[in-house]
């Protein structure tokens, strides 16, 4: 497929790229050679030549809606020119507490408040924060343990890293938060391999929660967070029955349940959060990405009433009663662009769509089974994982190869490790998806005659 556009203006190229410390990238070989986006609309980027790269992860698993929706850029300009900021400290917008009251409606279960944040990492901070202060303000202030799980992502926050299991996004920060400890991972190769959708085996690893408890004493524990499935380690997703073992070992207990559904909130499974999806309610969930389609930064805390009544019940009447917030809480842009986000996602049936299009994604995607280095495919709602056979000795070096060569045939994958992920628009058709899986498997192929023409000279 052409993905080049007729070009009217030349778009300047940056004349410093050394000043951008860039962000969970490789900034001497980015610069060496860069990858300059410049415009973007529903399911395609423009790059700075003037070529066209189908976005197949949502730029990061946020753009559920695609780029650009008219009415999110309207929402956002009209807000703009009407108040651009107001401060969530002892004052208020409209906005602000209309869109709380709509997100607590499309909640599961009991999740009926709303704390605002900027982001995943700010929201899992916010949770956990929630979580001690729900403890304390019961009477019960020793329970300070933050229980995550391996190759767990939460965000780049202290708190966040503390109980996340990805060994890179800690390794150079210290000693993190103290009183943590992590479940095991729920990824295994050797049983689960190629499984469509939940795999069958491995619930049992839920059980580690009790020998965890009983370690440190169930009394200490506060909290248990894990992403329904675990989205930025590789696709690894939760076994038939494990996340309701969870919920059921926290009731045991008295350990406040977190999910972090930064990844699959807001119609990413065809449901509205994954909690609806597994039939699992946890006590607390943080959210961001897909709740303002990307446009502007927002994140939200939903709570249960319990918790929230709990916090502010304890305290005396006319004093603050959580201590915590942020200078752009429930900002007015983000409010609007939100607001407009879950319209599009009313109106459109995206989250329906998605479910309807899960299965031909699913078939696509498994078939590139036997393709080249190709080891493990998992997925679910509009969701992929494709694990490679890595380089001896150079890990992410053959998964990193096929995003570059990806991108130059017009496609824009992600990689983690070496497992290539696909997260795309939940507006994605049909003939999208077979270009993006087309273009995986002639990039495998052309990868692996090279390396046997290399090897026989």
């Amino acid at each position: 497929m052409d993905h080049t556009q007729p070009h009217t203006e030349a778009m300047p190229r940056p004349n410093n790229l050394d000043a951008f410390w860039m962000p969970f990238t490789a900034n001497r070989q980015f610069k060496s050679n860069p990858r300059l986006i410049v415009s973007a609309e529903r399911m395609h980027y423009t790059t700075i030549e003037g070529r066209r790269i189908l976005d197949a992860t949502a730029g990061l698993w946020c753009v559920n809606a695609g780029h650009k929706h008219p009415r999110i850029v309207e929402a956002i300009q009209r807000q703009a020119a009407t108040l651009d900021y107001s401060p969530a400290f002892q004052m208020g917008t409209p906005y602000a507490f209309d869109l709380a009251a709509r997100l607590a409606a499309m909640a599961p279960g009991h999740l009926d408040h709303v704390f605002f944040t900027n982001s995943g990492s700010e929201s899992v901070d916010t949770a956990l924060k929630i979580a001690l202060a729900y403890h304390r303000s019961r009477g019960e202030g020793h329970r300070t343990r933050l229980i995550g799980r391996e190759r767990g992502y939460h965000g780049v926050g202290f708190g966040g890293i503390s109980v996340g299991g990805m060994s890179a996004n800690r390794k150079a920060f210290g000693t993190m938060l103290s009183g943590t400890d992590h479940l095991p991972a729920t990824h295994s190769l050797e049983h689960n391999a190629y499984s469509k959708g939940q795999p069958e085996w491995g619930a049992h690893l839920a059980e580690d929660l009790e020998r965890i408890a009983a370690l440190h004493d169930p009394s200490t524990i506060a909290a248990v967070i894990v992403e329904p499935f675990a989205g930025s380690a590789g696709v690894l997703l939760p076994p038939k029955g494990y996340l309701e073992r969870l919920r059921q070992i926290c009731d045991t207990h008295g350990f406040l349940l977190i999910f972090d559904e930064v990844i699959t909130g807001f119609g990413r499974l065809g449901t509205p959060f994954a909690g609806d999806y597994f039939g699992v309610v946890p006590d607390m969930m943080t959210t961001a990405k897909g709740i303002t389609n990307g446009a502007v930064p927002m994140g939200a805390v939903f709570a249960s009433k319990d918790i929230y009544r709990q916090i502010i019940d304890s305290a005396p009447e006319g004093t603050i009663e959580l201590f915590h917030g942020y200078t752009y809480s429930a900002h007015p842009l983000a409010c609007a662009a939100s607001h407009a986000t879950l319209d599009v996602y009313q109106e459109e049936g995206l989250f329906d769509r998605c479910a309807a299009l899960a299965p031909y994604w699913e078939e696509a995607v498994h078939s590139l089974k036997g393709e080249p280095w190709v080891i493990d495919i998992r997925n679910l709602g509009l969701v992929a994982g494709i694990e490679l056979e890595g380089i001896p000795g150079k890990p992410t070096k053959r998964a990193f190869e096929v995003f570059l060569r990806c991108y130059d045939k017009g496609i824009h994958i992600r990689t983690t490790g070496d497992i290539l992920a696909l997260t795309p628009p939940l507006i994605i058709d049909k003939a999208e998806i077979d270009e993006t899986v087309d273009t995986i498997r002639a990039t495998l192929r052309e990868m692996a005659t090279r390396s046997t023409q290399a090897a026989a000279e």
